[in-house]
């Protein structure tokens, strides 16, 4: 991987590296204000449509507004969505408890899939992909996930961690303590709904995040599902071309072979990347749903994902 990263740098070269990296306060609030300003558009149609079928439809939009939280989760780790080292740490924090993806543990696991993409020490590679069309269906429908990050903070609340790429022993603490915060957050606000005789939080939150999590979990097997076990990022990494209101909803990681090649590029800068190596991108869909296509004919043909 450092031979393609080294490789990967030369590319564009190290001033134009430089200017692409640069991160941007504004760039970062003014794109999460209109995140947030979507997930108040959804919550509105929620009490608007509450008592009638409609607030089904209504959940669900909210929820993907809420599950794509994870792009600004993801951006902020990295530490690229705001020029503002605190603030990229607040806001991951909080994105973190909302969508049970807490940030000090995902940046730990995240940095260790960067760093070994599509290799076998890859951590997304530790849990089984899905092989037939059932597995495939129970994957995207998510239960998994919520079960396996429940369990996966209350094991590190009490002390244990099974992971291996913790780099550190402050990051073991830091992963330690943050679940234990994390757990005693759930755990405040389910006995003050109870206490309360708040349903809220059930109509605003849990319903509408296992509603949108689907979609979530398709976006995301786009990112490395069917593409070869390989250390060359513009290979092993699907970069899709998708329209705008999409880009926005992932904070542009449609460009995500761009992203793995030059992690310190944020996301405002992804398309104009993009632009400059497009041509040498060997992995690539114009769209979701054709990528999505090619990752079925991939698992029917018996292939690993």
């Amino acid at each position: 991987m450092n031979d393609w990263a080294h490789h990967a740098t030369e590319m564009i070269g190290k001033a134009e590296l430089k200017r692409l990296s640069a991160r941007s306060d504004a760039a970062g609030l003014t794109h999460l204000a209109g995140h947030v300003a979507l997930l108040v558009a959804t919550g509105v149609l929620i009490y608007l449509s509450s008592g009638t079928l409609w607030i089904w439809p209504a959940m669900f939009m909210h929820g993907v507004a809420l599950i794509f939280l994870f792009p600004p989760l993801h951006e902020t780790i990295h530490r690229t969505a705001f020029h503002s080292r605190a603030l990229n740490d607040v806001v991951a924090f909080v994105i973190g408890v909302l969508i049970v993806l807490p940030r000090e543990w995902f940046r730990a696991f995240h940095f260790a899939h960067h760093r070994f993409t599509q290799e076998r020490d890859d951590p997304e590679l530790g849990t089984s992909k899905p092989a037939t069309p059932a597995q495939m269906i129970w994957h995207m429908a998510g239960l998994s996930y919520w079960a396996g990050n429940f369990r996966g903070i209350l094991r590190r609340a009490t002390g244990r961690l099974d992971d291996s790429f913790y780099a550190t022993d402050r990051v073991k603490r830091s992963v330690i303590l943050e679940a234990r915060i994390v757990l005693a957050i759930y755990a405040t606000a389910l006995i003050t709904s109870i206490a309360a005789g708040s349903t809220l939080l059930l109509w605003y939150w849990v319903i509408p995040a296992l509603l949108g999590q689907p979609m979530l979990r398709l976006y995301l097997i786009c990112e490395h599902g069917g593409c070869p076990r390989t250390t060359d990022m513009f290979e092993n990494t699907r970069t899709t071309y998708t329209n705008a209101p999409v880009r926005f909803l992932t904070w542009n990681g449609s460009f995500h072979a761009e992203h793995h090649a030059w992690p310190s590029i944020p996301f405002h800068a992804l398309p104009h990347t993009n632009a400059l190596i497009r041509d040498r991108l060997r992995t690539t869909a114009p769209g979701y749903r054709a990528a999505l296509v090619e990752i079925w004919r991939t698992m029917r043909a018996g292939k690993t994902l």
